[in-house]
């Protein structure tokens, strides 16, 4: 089967599931993982601004789209010629199913259920001994946060954090002021890439906070991604408890 992926993390999961290069003919130049194995793999256009001519010369067998990272219209367009299969992924159940289907669709059901056990000890594993109060912040000019109703929100909670934002959906844009009853701020690695300069620009205005650079990768890409954050999310939780001494 030739498949065209155009979400980042499903292109991980279908190498992690054991698909190779000659069943992934297309991926977006957003999909970097696994480094070895993607670079022999077309690039068909950014996840949201798809080329959709060239999609059409390659003749999928199927397309793999999302329906927050991808945009309606294209995804649409490539409905009428192609099949697609459009994934939509709030919690980790949903990302169980997700996987449950990729294993199902490509006789790789073992491995995904493999990934997928390998998932829920990582989360069951990465808790915290008490609550702290997290900003997860994902844009700069203007400041933008997320809602519970986001993976990046589920993800959070699984693991301990209270996001202060949790009566806002989706990703809304907040004030320096809105931060002020955070313990922690947590400024993400992408989609825009903080820096430490920017830690240093927001303790101008909450010099007593803790604010650090989080890998947006871990709290954003569903698939098998986060099977492989165990050290990840046990490194950055020991950090969170030195807080409390």
């Amino acid at each position: 089967m030739k498949v065209i992926s155009l979400v980042p993390s499903i292109t991980e999961a279908l190498f992690d599931l054991g698909l190779t290069e000659n069943e992934i003919i297309g991926r977006t130049k957003f999909c970097i993982h696994p480094e070895d194995k993607i670079k022999n793999v077309p690039v068909i256009g950014g996840t949201k601004n798809i080329n959709i001519d060239k999609i059409r010369a390659m003749k999928p067998d199927l397309i793999l789209a999302n329906k927050e990272e991808n945009v309606k219209e294209q995804v649409e367009a490539l409905m009428e010629d192609f099949k697609v299969l459009l994934t939509n992924v709030e919690n980790i159940e949903d990302n169980y199913y997700l996987l449950k289907t990729l294993g199902n669709l490509f006789n790789k059901e073992e491995r995904a259920q493999q990934f997928n056990l390998k998932i829920y000890d990582v989360l069951e594993q990465a808790k915290l001994s008490f609550p702290v109060k997290t900003a997860y912040l994902i844009w700069k000019n203007p400041y933008m946060t997320i809602g519970s109703d986001t993976f990046i929100h589920k993800i959070l909670s699984e693991i301990g954090f209270e996001n202060i934002f949790k009566d806002k959906t989706r990703y809304p844009q907040i004030q320096m002021e809105d931060l002020a009853d955070a313990d922690v701020i947590m400024l993400s690695s992408e989609p825009f890439p903080f820096k430490e300069k920017h830690i240093e620009e927001m303790k101008l205005s909450y010099p007593d906070k803790k604010i650090m650079i989080v890998d947006g990768e871990a709290f954003s890409w569903y698939g098998t991604h986060i099977a492989k954050c165990e050290n990840y999310f046990k490194e950055l939780l020991a950090e969170i408890h030195l807080m409390e001494i």
